[in-house]
């Protein structure tokens, strides 16, 4: 039997600017994102879309989610393979279409660069990237592709 995990957010939208919604121009699509004993994080839609260039949206908070959850999946599986990662950063690239219809998301491209302790852990540690993809529930969920395009170095004494 799956273990469940639940999770719980609020948004509040801040941007009614007097009128409400009475035209598409007349509000501001500022809103707050908050979740129990959380920093609040301050959104609004991508700038595209009349949002506030400022603020964190949406799809960059997907993309950053899809990038978290491959960087704790991959580090966990760093530790238990008896990787030592001393560095880890990810330059992560999306894209969306549009269409009259509504948007989507096409691709993730996850970048991590990644240094190691060892030469003799630069082939495993490659490797462990697509085991971290599979392990990542962020990954499992959406429905378009994530690739990867590591690159793994050895530390420099």
């Amino acid at each position: 039997m799956p273990k469940i995990h639940t999770y719980e957010t609020t948004v509040n939208w801040t941007g009614n600017q007097g009128s409400g919604t009475s035209d598409y121009r007349a509000y501001g699509r500022d809103h707050e994102v908050r979740a129990p004993g959380r920093p609040v994080l301050l959104g609004s839609a991508d700038p595209a879309f009349r949002g506030d260039p400022a603020r964190w949206n949406p799809e960059q908070l997907l993309l950053a989610a899809l990038s978290e959850c491959h960087m704790l999946s991959y580090l966990h599986l760093c530790a238990t393979a008896g990787v030592a990662v001393t560095s880890y950063t990810d330059d992560a690239h999306a894209t969306m279409a549009t269409t009259a219809e509504g948007g989507h998301f096409t691709e993730a491209v996850l970048r991590p660069r990644v240094e190691v302790a060892s030469a003799e852990s630069v082939r495993t540690a490659t490797e462990l990237h697509e085991a971290a993809h599979r392990a990542c529930f962020v990954a499992s969920s959406v429905s378009f592709p994530v690739r990867h395009e590591p690159v793994v170095t050895v530390r420099r004494a």
